[in-house]
């Protein structure tokens, strides 16, 4: 066998669309990411709860929330490092079941800064889960494929945020906040079995040991790229936008004129469900049209969004929520899979800062909104996030003149 024919045996074992493979791979990897949206964002439909049974206002509330996200950003960092010495699978693995255990600790959580620490427990075994598993799909899922199972992936993700909120909102409104965060926790531990006995072994895995220099000087490579560092603040923007309006629509929703029912508002969550189709139909388009000329209609959907939630009505306000969450996914898939092709030389540490970024767009902008409420309200919110997905556009549109990989530039 010649040169070439081996070349074509290697292409061949990657995981292509259609193959029982390639079902395997995303129904386990679908399942992390449910795990992963659903025990960080259980709590997000709970923050009123917080501040009535401890007795902090909603911006305080949001650290809940907001102190996970911005731990578990700068885990992110360390995720690519630790899976490329450890192995993709054992660390997503170890990952999935600590944060479950943490999870199910919070529901019984004496007082305040008991909850607060282990909420930032567990952005810590949380961090190796969503750059690990990105990373995981770039080595293992071949080229024309992966726009799909990136999508299939985030779809997950889109179903774990929807089923964690509308599983607290219900039980809460039911039972008890803690019984709700109970409930997720057990959900976890079922995710991680699903991911030890589905998700195939890694076959295009390179093993390598930490070294910390070389482990700064690959971050300071991806900075020299001419489209990752537009990349890594898109996803901040993405993100910051989209966990702003999801931070505070429940406060706005409980109170009068609305004065819906935490069952009710969690009953809004089930717009993610459109989350789960913009990412995978917006990344097989992207896989056909490019990238780049995707990603700014993305952007624009989620400033119509925006505005309509600014609306008095019911039914426009969950109509914007849909179209900014259509929108945030669809672009969140278009822009992590870009990452993967601009950096094939440290696709981890690629992957890595971009979920950095994402995250920290959650907890620095997330919070920020909670100033944006208490001075103007929701129309305060709206016009935060307005700015917020207006800067997100004009980098879209900036990296239309990027060329789709680093080695095609």
């Amino acid at each position: 066998m010649d040169g070439s024919s081996l070349g074509a045996v290697t292409v061949d074992q990657r995981i292509r669309h259609g193959t029982p493979a390639f079902r395997r791979t995303n129904l386990a990897l679908f399942s992390s990411g449910f795990a992963t949206f659903g025990l960080l964002y259980c709590v997000q439909p709970l923050l009123p709860a917080f501040s009535q049974s401890f007795g902090v206002d909603a911006a305080a509330s949001s650290l809940a929330l907001s102190l996970t996200t911005g731990v578990l950003a700068v885990g992110m960092l360390f995720a690519g490092a630790i899976s490329d010495a450890l192995g993709r699978k054992p660390v997503m693995l170890v990952s999935l079941l600590g944060s479950a255990l943490l999870v199910l600790l919070t529901a019984v959580a004496p007082n305040w800064p008991t909850l607060l620490v282990l909420r930032a427990l567990l952005g810590i075994t949380l961090a190796e889960l969503p750059a690990v598993a990105m990373t995981y799909l770039s080595e293992e899922v071949h080229g024309e494929s992966i726009g799909l199972a990136m999508g299939l992936y985030i779809g997950g993700n889109a179903i774990g945020g929807m089923g964690g909120r509308l599983i607290s909102g219900f039980a809460a409104d039911h039972a008890s906040w803690r019984v709700a965060v109970g409930i997720i926790g057990v959900l976890g531990l079922v995710s991680a079995a699903l991911v030890a006995r589905g998700l195939p072994a890694s076959r295009h895995f390179e093993q390598r040991r930490v070294n910390p220099r070389a482990f700064v000087a690959t971050f300071a490579t991806l900075f020299r790229d001419k489209g990752l560092p537009w990349l890594f603040a898109e996803g901040f923007l993405l993100m910051g936008a989209f966990v702003t309006i999801y931070n505070y629509v429940a406060f706005r929703l409980l109170a009068a004129p609305f004065s819906l029912s935490q069952s009710q508002v969690g009953a809004i969550f089930m717009v993610y469900v459109v989350g789960v189709v913009g990412s995978a139909w917006i990344g097989a388009i992207a896989d056909r049209l490019g990238r780049r000329r995707v990603l700014w209609a993305t952007l624009v959907l989620m400033f119509g969004g925006v505005v309509l939630t600014a609306s008095a009505s019911l039914v426009a306000i969950v109509a914007g929520i849909a179209m900014l969450t259509f929108g945030f996914f669809g672009g969140h898939s278009i822009a992590s899979s870009w990452v993967g092709k601009r950096a094939p030389f440290a696709r981890a540490h690629a992957s890595s800062f971009y979920l950095f970024s994402y995250y920290m767009g959650s907890s620095i902008a997330g919070s920020l909104g909670g100033i944006a409420w208490t001075w103007g309200g929701w129309n305060g919110v709206a016009g935060y996030v307005a700015v917020l997905v207006l800067a997100g556009l004009a980098i879209a549109l900036k990296l239309r003149n990027v060329t789709p990989s680093a080695s095609s530039a």
